[in-house]
């Protein structure tokens, strides 16, 4: 058995070696190592892929949070309401724009922010509403678009880790995720569901002016070269990340499919045990499982992971800390439930190149920890 890895990036390249290495050769043939066609082309084919009319690429994930903002013109102050239990990407860009993260609690199933709560953060100060898709499912869109018109409010999708996934309204129109808000934003880190060898980042919209100005903002607030109407920032995805990613849009389909089949085998595994919860799957959202994420119940979590470490299975806590309990971050809220998810879950190893024989080692593995 190959060794198990949280997701297993090597393998995933020696299946698209023939392909990749290819387009990387182009581009060093080229030179044109920024803002060349791949760029462009990429751009165009992720447009295509969402049925969006604007892909922006820039460096990174939280620089397409940074940027998205900033395109709101939004005064110094002002609130923004986002999940309690997350990654700190969108309070780090809030407060470096000096712009104050609201912190609001979670649905206890989803891990997404729970509509529910919104509303009772609303401020006159508040400007926007930032949902992060966590592990590879669509928050409630539909709800927090209602919310949103009601009170005028900006809505920024974190669509980081589900990319591919589909959310499906009330009226059976379906779309995929990030292409239903005022903007979106999504990371291109190589473990994400479409990844490149190094960062890369982009802002998604369908708002013609908002697009404008973030591909102003992003290119140091210059529509025309030299000639600089706003400020802005230097955040490009260089021409081999693009031209690596052309390649894998390609397969992006295929591999969410993949993960969802391990998801499936560890579901049917751990469905009714005793101390752990799989993923439960919101009824109007597909799943693309960037994280197969279980909620444990009385059990001691780092017996747990250590157990598995002797074994060579990997494990991960996304994320043990609740943003609001961070010490750059800190504000003296109480948000019980993202403190208790952040106290009970646990990441199990999922991607696209795993074989039946490691997932049925960790499904065994796992079982026979708790009949011991």
């Amino acid at each position: 058995m190959k060794p198990i890895q949280m997701v297993d990036l090597s393998s995933q390249y020696q299946r698209l070696k023939a392909e990749i290495d290819p387009a990387i050769q182009t581009v060093l043939n080229q030179a044109n190592y920024i803002n060349g066609a791949p760029v462009k082309q990429f751009s165009k084919d992720l447009a295509s892929y969402l049925s969006i009319k604007h892909v922006i690429p820039c460096a990174n994930g939280t620089d397409a949070l940074q940027i998205a903002l900033m395109a709101l013109d939004l005064p110094e102050g002002s609130e923004i309401i986002t999940p309690g239990f997350s990654y700190i990407a969108v309070a780090e860009a809030c407060l470096l724009l000096n712009l104050k993260p609201v912190y609001a609690e979670v649905h206890p199933h989803t891990f997404n922010l729970n509509p529910l709560e919104i509303e009772k953060h609303i401020t006159t100060n508040t400007k926007a509403i930032v949902p992060v898709h966590l592990f590879g499912q669509c928050a409630d869109m539909e709800t927090i678009m209602a919310i949103a018109e009601k009170h005028n409010l900006y809505v920024i999708e974190d669509n980081a880790q589900s990319i591919g996934a589909e959310y499906t309204f009330s009226d059976g129109r379906t779309c995929k995720s990030g292409t239903i808000g005022h903007l979106a934003t999504t990371s291109f880190f190589p473990s994400k569901n479409l990844g490149c060898y190094g960062d890369g980042g982009a802002v998604i919209s369908n708002n013609d002016a908002l697009a404008e100005r973030v591909q102003m903002i992003a290119n140091h607030g210059q529509k025309v070269k030299y000639i600089h109407d706003a400020i802005g920032v230097n955040s490009r995805l260089d021409t081999i990340q693009a031209a690596i990613l052309g390649v894998k849009l390609q397969y992006l389909n295929a591999f969410n499919a993949e993960r969802q089949s391990v998801a499936a085998r560890y579901t049917e595994a751990f469905s009714g045990h005793k101390h752990l919860m799989p993923p439960i799957v919101a009824k109007n959202t597909t799943h693309v499982y960037h994280q197969y994420t279980l909620q444990t119940c009385d059990m001691d979590i780092e017996a747990f992971r250590m157990a598995m470490q002797e074994k060579g299975i990997p494990t991960m806590i996304y994320y043990p800390m609740p943003i609001h309990h961070q010490n750059a971050y800190v504000q003296n809220i109480s948000l019980p439930l993202c403190e208790s998810i952040a106290s009970h879950v646990l990441s199990l190893p999922i991607g696209t190149d795993m074989d039946d024989t490691q997932v049925n080692y960790i499904i065994d593995s796992v079982l026979n920890y708790f009949a011991e």
